[in-house]
Formats: C-alpha cells, structure tokens, sequence
C-alpha cells in the first residue's frame, strides 16, 4: 500500500504550515486567548486559503477534497495549536454536502466555504456524556416550519457560530437541524475551555430550525465521526511539535556540564515518546482511511484510533512535562500550552475510556485484526 502524500497534498501542507509559522505566532495566540479565545479574523484567514471548503464540492464553492486533505491540514493546525475551530468547518461541510436537501446547500455551503458562516456541530448535553444514541432535546413542527427546545454543552465557539447542527427528537426518532444563532430563542453563554479555546452552553426554547434529515443518528455519527477523525490528525501534528520541542530543551539543559539529552535514561524515556507518536500517526492515516467506508466499519475503525490517541496524548503530554521539570507548566512556555491542548483533545469526542468500550462492544470473531 502507498502511503506517500501526492504532490497537491504535499503543497496543501506546506501552504498551512507557512501560514502557521509566518502568521500563527505564540504571542498571536497569547493574544487571542486573553480575547477569549476566538478571533473572527484567524478564522478568516484561514477561510481565505481554502481551508473551510475542504470538503465542499466546487460547485459550491469549495475545494471538493477529501479526507487525507482534512487530515493534512488538521495536523498543521495541531502543530501550531490554532484555537479557531476549522475541524467544525470540514464537519458541517460534510454533513451538510452528504445530508441536506439541495435549497440547504445552496444556502449555506457557499458561506461556509467563504468563512462568511460558521456552523458548528452542538450535540452534547449533560446527561449523555459521548451516547449518540440518547438525546433529551425537543423537536415540534408547527405549521410549515420546526422549532428546537433543549440546551447543548461544551459548544466550540458556540458564542461566536452563525449556526448550529442541533441533533434533536421527534416523536421518539433523532433528527438533525440547522439552527441560525442569530434566531429566537437562542441563548449562547461563552467560556474560555482549558486550551485556550472557545466554547459556551448553548440554550433552545422553541427555536425555528430548519430539517437537515430525518436519519439523525446516521448524520449525528458521521459528523462525530469526521470530528474524531480531526482530533486525530491534530493531535498528531501537536505531539510532533511537542517532541520537537522536548528534544530541543533536552539538548539544551545542561547538569555535570553536559546536556542532560545524553542521559541514556533520558533518551529511551523519548524513545518511547517516539514510538507512541508513531503509533497515533499510524492509527490517524486508519482513520481518515476509512471515513468513506460503510457505517459500521467507519464507527469500529474510529473507535480504535481515538483510543490509540488518546493513550498516546496522554503519554507524550506527560511524559514531555516530566522530561522539562517545572518550566514545562508555567504559562510563558509554549510547552506547557501544547500539555493542555493534548489533554483537552484526549477528551474531545469522547475519552480514551468510552473508546476502549466503544471498541469492545464492536469486536468480532476476528476481532478486527483484519478488517
């Protein structure tokens, strides 16, 4: 099997990963945190090369790509630990192009591909932790239209979106909405999340919403499915920087006058950083591989590669902290930002733990070794 990048995709990555290190600095995003952690201007810009039609077809827009692309951005994006929320761009994009009826394409695809509109997905609530399959919010059709009432948590940027992917329950089956922020009976309460980012608690009361599907709990797994695959490939790029980051200071601090990276304790202690990068970037390339396959395969196979991920964040997160010793979790180190954006994606999409379960539940005879 080949596993090297063509050269449209070598180019996309060397085009996100100037604009990173050029525009993305860590004072702009010191900066961008003290402002409460999302700047409509970043995610402009990152609008501005492209990067929300990613996987909007070109008739609307976009660039019509697909999931190797997202993965190739994602991974620079984790490199620089961006906080605007561009993986909810390529979820909308890709729930709205496999789901919505055409009048909902035409109006909306165009101004997420632009960067005029930001539609994140809202569908956690307080009581389901990472279930897909429960939901406590209402959905009531009243003459032509829908209205939504019920309360979301942990939205990204859910203060900011124009829009929101709201899974919600209609005579007892789950179904998926587009819900304008700007509607009646929208209330968004903003906070700034562990890493530095945006998020809020997002509140309905007889909100009108517009149908996506009735396949609710289809839609709401594919987009959770292309968000972990998001989580993924970011996850991967802020290891990378970080365990550039951790050998640079190893080879750096000094003690007995030499630095402290000749160490051989020391140095089988990134040697197994090393292989736990490996192991996630591995198990990233799985994941966005099979996005396109049949449900189930898709679902076991995201399963997998978010627990591998999150066994591997936590390690190299940790791991990298120990090897620093103090500096390595005080705020004017960039470090200690990446620890706090690896532990957060280790919790995004449901922990290292649901995984482990989720994986379990979906084992066969084989136990999937091959499939």
């Amino acid at each position: 099997m080949d596993f090297d990048f063509s050269d449209e995709q070598e180019q996309l990555r060397d085009a996100v990963r100037k604009w990173v290190d050029r525009s993305y600095d860590f004072e702009r995003r010191r900066a961008a945190v003290r402002a409460g952690g999302f700047d409509r201007k970043t995610y402009g810009e990152l609008a501005e090369l492209g990067l929300a039609g990613l996987y909007i077809p070109e008739e609307h827009g976009g660039m019509g790509m697909g999931p190797v692309e997202g993965m190739v951005v994602m991974e620079e994006l984790g490199r620089g630990i961006v906080l605007e929320p561009l993986g909810q761009a390529l979820v909308a994009g890709a729930v709205l192009s496999g789901y919505a009826t055409d009048a909902i394409k035409g109006e909306w695809l165009p101004k997420i591909a632009s960067g005029e509109a930001l539609v994140v997905l809202a569908h956690q609530e307080r009581r389901t932790r990472w279930r897909l399959d429960r939901c406590e919010t209402q959905a009531s059709q009243q003459g032509g239209g829908w209205t939504v009432s019920g309360a979301k948590s942990i939205v990204p940027a859910g203060d900011h979106a124009d829009a929101y992917l709201v899974p919600a329950t209609s005579g007892g089956k789950m179904a998926v909405f587009l819900v304008p922020r700007s509607g009646s009976g929208v209330k968004a309460t903003g906070y700034t999340t562990v890493d530095g980012s945006r998020a809020a608690e997002v509140g309905f009361q007889n909100a009108p919403a517009t149908l996506v599907t009735q396949d609710g709990v289809a839609a709401l797994e594919y987009a959770v499915d292309v968000g972990i695959a998001c989580t993924c490939a970011e996850g991967v790029g802020a290891m990378e920087k970080t365990m550039e980051l951790t050998a640079e200071y190893l080879n750096t601090r000094k003690q007995f006058g030499v630095p402290i990276g000749s160490f051989q304790a020391l140095r089988h202690r990134m040697a197994d950083m090393k292989m736990q990068q490996e192991l996630a970037r591995s198990m990233s390339y799985y994941a966005s591989l099979k996005l396109n396959a049949p449900a189930d395969e898709r679902r076991r196979a995201l399963a997998r590669a978010k627990y591998q991920l999150g066994v591997s964040m936590r390690f190299v997160g940790q791991n990298s902290v120990q090897l620093h010793g103090g500096i390595g979790v005080t705020d004017e180190y960039v470090g200690s930002h990446y620890f706090k954006k690896l532990t957060q994606l280790e919790l995004t999409y449901g922990d290292t733990l649901h995984h482990l379960g989720e994986v379990s539940a979906r084992m066969q005879d084989t136990a999937g070794v091959f499939a």
